[in-house]
């Protein structure tokens, strides 16, 4: 049981051994420069794919797929593809296919022109390969067939590239292989790669990988009868290559190859700061509801006071209840002539109460008796043998009556049973004031004796 446990042990360390990285920005008709990092055992072999359409106009494709192979640490050649194109770059050495790494999906820049490529001739490899149906389904078999009259060299043989991602080789079964009408020679292939994985089927001869072309595929989903652990898939790490431009206005990824893990210090860095910045701003935020509930409570548990009374006080009303006092109009006086006197109405006095506690009003009625006022001249009999004149007396006042209500607030009244009734002097009012009239003069009949 550890015979067979170590070798899928030993497996990830060998994949994980070396790695590549471009050493120059991928540009049109410039050199491309790569550096092994890493202990690897050439000679190394680095197959550069395309990816995605053509950018030229009428769709013509003038790329091809490149392989270059090397025993240093690092290679240099001429990239011929155009500008805005896309490619995929795969890293073997002695061990393996896809033993390096495998880069993301690389987006080439505007860079020393075109005259690398031809812009309108199409190219096409030696033979090319077929699949029924033409599509990838997680574990379902799929036929990989060729055309037995084609250039082909010797036994093909199928590759498999996940962009980001794993790479691996096609078991081929050469002393298997099945002939049907109408679909040439081939061989079933179950691909034990996950549903939604981006596959480049790669097909080689004995002149190299890609002399059979190259197809792109996203796996179907099927069943899991065929998954384990080794299964491919296209997220197993960081991408080969380091950093490169994925779009055409440049912006790059940074991957460490599939060789290793690297570590973005800046990430980290501000996913920590706004994990802080959002831990507070949250806090803060549930401080001030509850701060804010607090203070409705507070309010609704907070009594009415109708009368605006402070603890503490003397019960006065405030300024602007004070009442003001009531000055009665000045008496008139009408005269007559002749007859007696009109009576003097009750006058009806009422005066409001300077106390500065809650008042009620207070009356105080004087009532005056009706007196007859007389004139300082003799009576009619009299003065009908005399040419006596007859003075006038003023008439006594008269005063109207004046009601004067003060108006309480809602706040409770004071008991009026237990105040003492107030009494309010009034100055006399001088009706019964008579004026000093001259004695009537005497009699004819003194005055002749005298």
């Amino acid at each position: 049981m550890l015979g067979r446990l170590l070798p899928l042990a030993l497996f990830p360390a060998l994949s994980l051994a070396y790695s590549f990285n471009f050493e120059s920005t991928p540009k049109e008709c410039d050199d491309l420069s790569i550096s092994i990092t890493g202990s690897g055992s050439p000679p190394y072999n680095l197959l550069i794919i395309p990816f995605g359409p053509s950018p030229l106009p009428n769709n013509v494709e003038a790329r091809k797929i490149v392989q270059q192979s090397f025993n240093g640490t690092s290679t240099s050649f001429e990239l011929k593809y155009p500008q805005n194109s896309q490619f995929v770059a795969v890293l073997s050495d002695s061990s393996g296919f896809g033993s390096g790494g495998t880069s993301g999906v690389v987006t080439v820049l505007s860079g020393g022109g075109s005259s690398c490529y031809s812009g309108t001739t199409v190219t096409s490899p030696p033979w090319v390969y077929s699949l029924v149906p033409n599509s990838l389904t997680q574990c379902m078999g799929t036929r990989i067939w060729w055309d037995p009259a084609a250039d082909l060299q010797g036994t093909p043989f199928f590759q498999g590239v996940i962009p980001g991602g794993q790479s691996f080789s096609v078991p081929v079964p050469t002393n298997n292989l099945t002939t049907v009408a109408e679909q040439g020679i081939g061989f079933t292939w179950t691909p034990s790669v996950r549903a939604g994985t981006t596959v480049i089927l790669l097909g080689g001869d004995n002149r190299g990988p890609g002399t059979g072309g190259s197809s792109t595929y996203i796996v179907n989903f099927g069943d899991n009868s065929c998954l384990n652990d080794q299964s491919p898939s296209s997220t197993p790490g960081s991408p080969a290559g380091g950093s490169y431009p994925t779009s055409t206005s440049g912006a790059g990824t940074s991957g460490g190859g599939s060789s290793g893990h690297s570590t973005d210090v800046g990430a980290i860095v501000g996913g920590v700061i706004g994990g802080v910045v959002g831990a507070i701003a949250i806090a803060l935020l549930i401080l001030f509801f509850i701060r804010r509930r607090r203070f409705h409570q507070t309010e609704k548990g907070r009594p009415v006071d109708l009368l605006h009374e402070n603890d503490g006080s003397n019960d006065n009303l405030p300024q602007f209840y004070r009442p003001e006092p009531f000055v009665v109009p000045e008496p008139s006086a009408p005269s007559t002539v002749g007859g007696a006197a009109p009576e003097t109405s009750a006058a009806t006095d009422t005066r409001p109460s300077f106390d500065q506690r809650n008042s009620h009003y207070s009356t105080l009625t004087a009532e005056q008796p009706a007196q007859s006022l007389r004139s300082s001249t003799p009576d009619q009999s009299q003065s009908a043998s005399t040419s006596a004149y007859m003075r006038k007396s003023p008439a006594p006042p008269s005063f109207r009556p004046v009601n004067i209500v003060q108006h309480e607030d809602a706040g409770p009244g004071a008991d009026m049973s237990d105040q003492e009734p107030e009494t309010i002097e009034l100055p006399p009012a001088y009706t019964n004031i008579r004026s000093n009239a001259a004695p009537p003069p005497p009699p004819d009949d003194e005055v002749a004796a005298s």
